[in-house]
């Protein structure tokens, strides 16, 4: 394990929220996507399900995936300024099956800021641990998810969203075959 459980899942939602929008779709364009979105990320807490909130939510999410693909520095601003703005205040919580772990917002706060607190805090393990490069960006030729790398050795390029790494292994087999010379 290179991150605390609750990090390591946090991390992964900051990833399914990033893929939840492509070039070709948004998996986020009503009140219920985003019920769905929660209840599979097992998000708690209160909800307005207006509007606002899904707007909110999406924006956040085209905020985490800048900081995604951002510097060193970059990352460590954007996640100051969410933690700032949020007046964030961690505290030790046990609840819904989960040991110990940290929450810096109520469980009343808004739920685009307790998404964003959450992924700011996971995201300060990452910079804290000086483990940013573990934060990609899918290696298929026609993918641009993003990935979270929890491997030891650092390997995983490909995204969860689709077949990329079949995707890419083919190609290149395919590739390789055709370079060859015929009769050899």
């Amino acid at each position: 394990m290179i991150f605390a459980p609750d990090t390591e899942v946090a991390l992964g939602t900051i990833v399914a929220l990033i893929n939840s929008a492509t070039q070709d779709s948004d998996d986020l364009r009503t009140g219920a996507d985003l019920d769905h979105f929660l209840d599979q990320q097992g998000f708690t807490g209160s909800r307005t399900r207006n509007e606002a909130e899904l707007r909110s939510v999406r924006q956040l999410r085209s905020q985490l995936h800048g900081i995604w693909l951002a510097d060193e520095q970059q990352s460590v601003d954007a996640v100051n300024n969410i933690l700032r703005n949020a007046r964030a205040l961690p505290q030790l919580v046990k609840h819904d099956g989960w040991e110990y772990h940290i929450h810096a917002t109520t469980p009343e706060a808004p739920l685009s800021e307790r998404m964003a607190v959450e992924a700011a805090m996971a995201l300060v393990d990452v910079l804290r641990s000086r483990e940013l490069s573990r934060l990609r960006v899918c290696a298929a030729t026609d993918c641009e998810a993003v990935l979270l790398d929890l491997s030891r050795n650092r390997s995983k390029r490909y995204c969860d969203t689709g077949n990329c790494a079949n995707r890419e292994h083919v190609r290149a087999y395919r590739h390789r075959k055709s370079e060859q010379k015929p009769g050899v």
